[in-house]
């Protein structure tokens, strides 16, 4: 399986990079040391969207705090990245895609990070991972 992180990137040529505790859904909980992953620097912190495809190259969950009913899992990881970009793709090229139920790969990246804005890591479907290599 795939996974596609959408979060806050300083840099937007970045050989490595560093996420702490980030909110994780649709599966990407799961995500381990090897996967590939899509980085989304977000654009609700002035990202342009997809940047780069990288390898977790290390992993932490994050113990769930004492005493709160619902809780959404997250996870600390580095990942190496391994190629960037050459196209862009974000909130405006992704945001007409939303009939749920087509079964598009840019229905599927607008669902699972645009229908709700806040950052986050998502598994991502093969067909979704194979859309968005087209972007390297």
């Amino acid at each position: 399986m795939a996974f596609a992180i959408k979060a806050e990137v300083c840099n937007p040529c970045p050989k490595t990079l560093a996420f702490t505790a980030q909110k994780t859904m649709y599966g990407g909980k799961q995500i381990a040391v090897g996967d590939t992953v899509f980085v989304f620097a977000s654009e609700n912190e002035g990202g342009q969207g997809l940047i780069a495809r990288g390898i977790v190259t290390s992993t932490e969950a994050i113990a769930k705090k004492s005493g709160i009913i619902r809780q959404t899992p997250r996870v600390s990881l580095t990942v190496r990245c391994t190629t960037p970009a050459k196209r862009r793709l974000g909130r405006s090229e992704l945001k007409d895609f939303t009939d749920w139920n087509d079964g598009r790969p840019e229905t599927e990246l607008n669902f699972k990070f645009y229908r709700q804005a806040t950052n986050k890591i998502v598994g991502i479907s093969d067909e979704a991972a194979k859309f968005l290599s087209k972007f390297f």
